[in-house]
């Protein structure tokens, strides 16, 4: 049985495997010439081999995850309203994300985000 294709069902796999701390599920659903970029147009990585050690790097935080709030589907752009708790250098807490993801034959090509907001533990009450 083959893995749903549709790009909300695509971006779900994608946030599942992230929640899970999954590199090799998470990096199955991007394209391998991916590129994922900070609003509003800044390269951060391109292809697996560099979005690997970034992805490898966040796994590390232990309080790592990222609870979907909103999601809009046009077409084959989906759009995800997140917070996502973190482990900053000042300690445990949060931020706000806006993904946006382009998916293109059932690989995330694009990814876009926005991240604002950070707070920590002490701030978020």
């Amino acid at each position: 049985m083959s893995a749903p294709t549709s790009p909300d069902a695509v971006v779900q796999r994608q946030l599942d495997a992230y929640n899970a701390r999954d590199l090799d599920a998470l990096l199955a659903t991007y394209a391998p010439d991916a590129r994922q970029y900070e609003l509003p147009a800044t390269l951060l990585a391109t292809g697996h081999a560099a979005m690997r050690p970034r992805f490898a790097a966040r796994f590390q935080e232990p309080d790592l995850h990222a609870r979907l709030l909103q999601r809009v589907v046009m077409g084959n752009i989906v759009i995800d309203h997140e917070t996502v708790t973190r482990n900053f250098p000042e300690g445990r807490g949060e931020v706000d994300l806006v993904a946006i993801y382009e998916v293109v034959d059932g690989l995330i090509r694009s990814q876009t985000v926005q991240v604002s907001n950070q707070r920590l533990d002490a701030q978020a009450g």
